[in-house]
């Protein structure tokens, strides 16, 4: 054979090689079988079935808001008429608008206890002498004010022995300022100070304040700092008094031997510019 040939028959065979190793492969998906495609159907029908349920459910509030407006919007309606026309009666009558007072129910406990001030004038008819007392019911015992107390026993009982504490700004009989004054010990009470725990003793004594008479016990200590020698606490007060915070010496002070006359007292009343006690 001649080399030509040869040659030709070469180049033939490189070039059908060379197509074959060029022709681009096919990325077909493998055919579907038909359980497989059953389940798409089932899969796609239950995502629009869910679908349509979600869509109705919210069709169906849409539909209960709509009906709760109308309902308010006709009870407006309703409302907005009914006051125009009692608006249209009131302007044909020309009458004043009719004010209605609701009563309040009154405390007949209240009738039988005595009113006082926040500041009065009491009377201890055993020390012979008025002095003024600050009224608070956020405390609980009275106090008297007090010094030099000793205390000391008498027929096997607890007494103490002790002085009226006053400065001189105090009002008082002055004949009994520095008087000494016995009186058995009823109890003992502990207060709780900064500085620590005391122990003040209680006494009895008789008190006159307005038309009240009572016996009332009192806790002995120092107050001669304080604006007034007494201090008449919640236990006095309880069932026989009730406060005005708002006014002062609502009754008259008692008189004794010694003594100013009562209707001398407005002088001295009108000293008390500030009665707040700390």
């Amino acid at each position: 054979m001649r080399p030509g040939v040869l040659w030709l028959i070469a180049g033939l065979s490189l070039s059908i090689a060379g197509c074959a190793a060029t022709q681009p492969e096919t990325n077909q998906p493998p055919p579907l079988s038909e359980a497989s495609f059953n389940s798409r159907i089932l899969e796609l029908e239950s995502q629009l079935a869910q679908q349509c349920t979600v869509h109705s459910d919210q069709q169906a509030r849409q539909l209960d808001q709509q009906q709760v407006l109308t309902a308010d919007i006709r009870e407006v309606g309703s409302l907005l008429r009914s006051l125009r026309q009692n608006v249209q009666q009131l302007e044909a009558r020309g009458a004043e608008p009719v004010i209605i007072r609701e009563e309040c129910e009154v405390d007949e406990t209240l009738s039988t206890k005595t009113l006082l001030g926040r500041s009065e004038w009491v009377g201890l008819p055993s020390l012979g002498t008025y002095l003024k007392a600050r009224v608070d019911s956020g405390a609980n015992t009275s106090s008297l004010s007090a010094a030099e107390i000793t205390r000391f026993e008498r027929d096997g009982e607890d007494w103490v022995r002790f002085k009226l504490a006053l400065n001189d700004d105090d009002v008082a009989v002055e004949s009994q300022r520095d008087e000494w004054v016995e009186a058995p010990i009823v109890r003992r009470v502990r207060i709780l100070q900064a500085s620590g725990e005391e122990s003040r003793p209680v006494i009895s004594l008789l008190m006159t304040l307005g038309p009240i008479r009572e016996n009332v016990e009192f806790t002995l200590n120092d107050r001669s700092h304080l604006e007034y020698p007494v201090l008449l606490g919640r236990r006095f007060l309880m069932d026989i008094a009730v406060i005005d915070v708002a006014d002062t010496y609502l009754h008259d002070r008692p008189e004794f031997p010694g003594g100013e006359p009562a209707d001398q007292a407005a002088e001295d009343e009108a000293v008390d510019e500030d009665d707040t006690e700390e």
